[in-house]
């Protein structure tokens, strides 16, 4: 049996010898699930109005394996937390990472996702030339020393530049502790609110996951749009794309996590990845 599989069943068993199996545990037959549904192309929405994406098609996945019937609503990025907490759904699946700031208000599964944040900006732009294009920084405990040296590398090269990113994630977190000192944050309610800003000359570049990025630049519409700097992953930009919970609902949070489990290790979560992203942004164990 694998070691996920060990994990998994140990917490689903000792969470019903607590409960007794009683009539208090909660039935999870049906489950809402928040996504933003303007972050392409985890989750977003066609043109039709269906919500679509890696999310969307990975949420059914998971609900069949809890055999439960899921609802997807849509719910702004910057408010998804406090309106989980609030009750106003179960779960949260909208690309979001896990950090330690976020663990104090909610739970999280193991993760399914996990690729770095980078800079996109236009091909005429002196950020263009930004050192290191492409290459991948962790802000990890093994990494950080190297990772801290391409910032401190990249501050003169980004002084007085506005860079745009969406509020309340973990991008804004990094920008806010690596960069406030030299740079103009301007925060956005979604991504696609600063792509447009960027075409437009508004900012000097926007800082997202490279899982967002790529598609945004090989969009035919952006051919002027293009990577550029470093990517970095871990630390302030999190541990992983995952499902995150309300901690109060530990028996929910043992179901997804099996679920999640096995869409990781019989490759499921690689083949929706390669059909979004095309390329695989299954998580490395």
């Amino acid at each position: 049996m694998e070691r996920w599989m060990v994990r998994a069943a140990a917490v689903v068993a000792s969470l019903l010898l607590v409960s007794g199996a009683s009539a208090q545990t909660k039935d999870w037959s049906n489950i809402r699930i928040a996504t933003e549904g303007a972050y392409k192309p985890w989750n977003f929405t066609d043109p039709s109005g269906k919500l679509v994406g890696f999310e969307i098609d990975l949420a059914e996945d998971l609900c069949k394996r809890m055999k439960a019937k899921c609802e997807i609503v849509a719910q702004a990025f910057d408010g998804v937390i406090p309106a989980l907490n609030a009750g106003k759904f179960d779960a949260i699946m909208a690309g979001m990472n896990i950090t330690d700031r976020r663990k104090e208000a909610i739970a999280f599964t193991q993760p399914y996702g996990r690729t770095p944040s980078t800079f996109a900006v236009l091909k005429s732009s002196p950020l263009a030339k930004l050192p290191e294009a492409g290459k991948v920084y962790s802000l990890n405990a093994d990494g950080v020393a190297a990772a801290q040296k391409s910032l401190n590398d990249l501050k003169p090269l980004l002084k007085g530049k506005v860079i745009g990113v969406q509020t309340s994630t973990a991008q804004a977190n990094f920008l806010e502790q690596y960069f406030k000192d030299v740079i103009e944050i301007r925060q956005y309610k979604t991504t696609e609110q600063h792509d447009l800003d960027l075409i437009a000359g508004r900012v000097d570049g926007v800082f997202a996951s490279m899982s967002y990025l790529k598609g945004v630049v090989e969009a035919p519409d952006n051919k002027d749009l293009m990577l550029a700097g470093p990517r970095y992953g871990g630390g302030a930009l999190g541990f992983g794309v995952a499902v995150g919970l309300r901690k109060s609902d530990p028996e929910l949070q043992a179901k997804f996590d099996v679920a999640v489990g096995a869409a990781v290790a019989d490759g499921t979560v690689k083949t929706m990845s390669m059909k979004w992203f095309g390329f695989d942004v299954t998580p490395q164990r």
